[in-house]
């Protein structure tokens, strides 16, 4: 069975043996309040709910709860903007079915239909898709919608943003009204409020409380890793701390229990704490903590609840918190007792966006920093074993031991032997090849950052044809370029959307794909800011592009070509 929090919502034993597997242990604020709704209620549901809040587990836990086995139609329908998120609802879907024998599907643009067709037509209960993808397949009547029991809207706001709502609104007519409609979005514009009223009956209101302020007693950091860097990144930050003493929070008890004992096993002075360990164990190892027996606790967020400890150097976040709140709770353990502490947040590339959500409902700076260099911690630990020898030498050594040092410099000079010694001793800690390589994602990051500041001074003074326009694609290495080609017969757009948006070029991409079928070959130097973008592309495609995006949009286009 799962842990008391999940308990008490009313989940069955296979969704708590599937939340058990997670390693997860207790429900987010959003999951606590809707989950018992959806499972409980008959009603419509609307969830003003930001990315990673946990919203995903909150709708898919129920709706897995009541799917039927061994039907032959689609149960279920979870629209989304973009593809990224299909793949990542469809994934968690799989992941709490638990033993329950259902089949989901994500659908969006850039994936061959041939894939997609043979996987709908294998049977699927739960299809999760871009909008312009599913209405190219509604329309090849490849499946029907008349017999779903569920349609989540997932980031309703922000699929108003890229346009697609006249899309929503076609594929949710082609629905049976026996079905339950879930609505998420982060803000309540007037059209996504026109929709719910349209398409949803009697609804519940719900809404995730934000998350309040940091301490400014605590130095945030983030570091940009890749998932396989992690581990490294943190050995690299405990080896180049003075007296580290610090929290490390895992999202799970198997990643606790996983890099507590890889820490030990470096030499570390580490315990892990987690929500399966007994009360009189924890208090064992809570003890040693607090007296700097030992010098690091790895935990999760449920073990470390009530944790009061002061003078910690470091908080550290090995994987990002579910929500806001998550975030200020843990940094929170740091920066006490009037003294300053660091916290620091490994974030990969997929989970930028993720962190820009806390950091804006925090309301907070997390500046982006390089992890250390092998050098940085070579330099670094060369300079405390000189400070140690220095110490051995002014102590008390006995005459056996001046004997000997007498029988090795009488073939060798003081220098050699002094050398031979320390690198038998220290060969592991000062050589560079004995220490992991970690990809550098820091340089890629910051010129597209500086790019993008200089870029915002002038909203549209860019021409085309610009030879500092930089491409940069999210699924590439980082820093790699495509030269802007030619821009004859070709137009310069500009896009009202921009990063605040969470927009990003190969989003941009996607957009243009879903909603225009734009092949991505067409588009060329994309350049995305904060506020706006700009983009590239052939004077046939852009008629088109100003046509579809601009359509229904008023006096305030969401394209226009770019100003000269």
């Amino acid at each position: 069975m799962a842990d008391s929090g999940f308990n008490e919502l009313g989940l069955s034993d296979e969704s708590l043996h599937a939340i058990k597997s997670k390693g997860f242990e207790e429900p987010t604020e959003i999951q606590k309040k809707i989950i018992p709704l959806i499972l409980k209620n008959e009603v419509d549901l609307i969830g003003q709910a930001q990315t990673g809040t946990g919203k995903t587990a909150a709708f898919a836990l129920p709706i897995i709860e009541q799917l039927q086995t061994r039907v032959n139609y689609i149960q279920a329908l979870i629209i989304v903007p973009t593809r990224e998120l299909a793949i990542q609802v469809a994934e968690e879907f799989n992941s709490l079915r638990g033993q329950k024998n259902i089949h989901v599907a994500p659908i969006y643009g850039g994936q061959s239909y041939d894939t997609q067709l043979r996987r709908l037509k294998k049977g699927v209960d739960v299809v999760v898709g871009t909008p312009g993808r599913m209405i190219d397949l509604l329309n090849r009547s490849v499946f029907a919608l008349d017999q779903i029991s569920f349609v989540v809207l997932d980031e309703a706001d922000e699929m108003l943003n890229m346009g697609f709502i006249d899309d929503i609104e076609t594929i949710l007519s082609k629905t049976n009204k026996t079905k339950r409609t879930l609505l998420f979005s982060a803000t309540m514009p007037e059209r996504i409020l026109s929709l719910t009223k349209k398409y949803m009956g009697k609804r519940e209101v719900i809404k995730a409380k934000n998350a309040g302020h940091t301490t400014a007693l605590t130095d945030q950091i983030y570091f940009e890793v890749k998932e396989s860097d992690k581990f490294d990144a943190l050995c690299r930050i405990v080896d180049t701390t003075v007296e580290f003493y610090g929290l490390i929070f895992c999202r799970t008890k198997n990643d606790v229990d996983h890099v507590s004992s890889k820490l030990s096993d470096r030499g570390f002075d580490c315990e892990g704490l987690h929500g399966d360990i007994s009360q009189n164990q924890r208090e064992k190892i809570l003890d040693k903590f607090k007296k700097k027996k030992t010098n690091v606790l790895v935990a999760t967020d449920v073990a470390a609840r009530g944790l009061d400890i002061d003078f910690l150097t470091h908080v550290i976040n090995y994987a990002l918190p579910q929500d806001p709140e998550a975030y200020l709770h843990r940094i929170g353990r740091t920066g006490r007792a009037g003294k300053e502490g660091t916290a620091i947040t490994f974030v990969t590339p997929e989970e930028y966006r993720k962190l820009m959500f806390i950091k804006n409902i925090t309301q907070t700076e997390i500046r982006k920093e390089r992890i250390p260099q092998v050098q940085d911690v070579i330099d670094f630990k060369r300079k405390n074993i000189s400070v140690e020898l220095q110490t051995l030498i002014g102590g008390e050594i006995s005459k056996d031991y001046y004997k000997l040092a007498e029988e090795l410099i009488e073939g060798h000079t003081p220098i050699d032997v002094i050398a031979a010694l320390i690198k038998a001793k220290y060969q592991d800690e000062l050589e560079e090849g004995r220490y992991a390589k970690i990809q550098d994602l820091y340089e890629g990051k910051k010129r597209e950052f500086s790019s993008s500041s200089r870029g915002d001074s002038s909203r549209r003074g860019q021409s085309r044809g610009d030879s500092r326009d930089r491409f940069h694609d999210d699924d590439r290495s980082e820093g790699s370029r495509r030269k802007p080609r030619s821009t004859k017969g070709k137009a310069r757009l500009f896009f009202a959307m921009g990063k605040k948006d969470d927009l990003s070029p190969r989003k941009l991409l996607d957009m243009l794909q879903n909603k225009a079928n734009v092949d991505s070959r067409n588009v060329d130097d994309i350049q995305v800011f904060d506020t706006y973008s700009f983009m590239t592309v052939p004077n046939k495609e852009s008629d088109l592009i100003l046509e579809i995006f601009n359509k229904n949009r008023g006096k305030r286009p969401l394209v226009e070509k770019a100003k000269k």
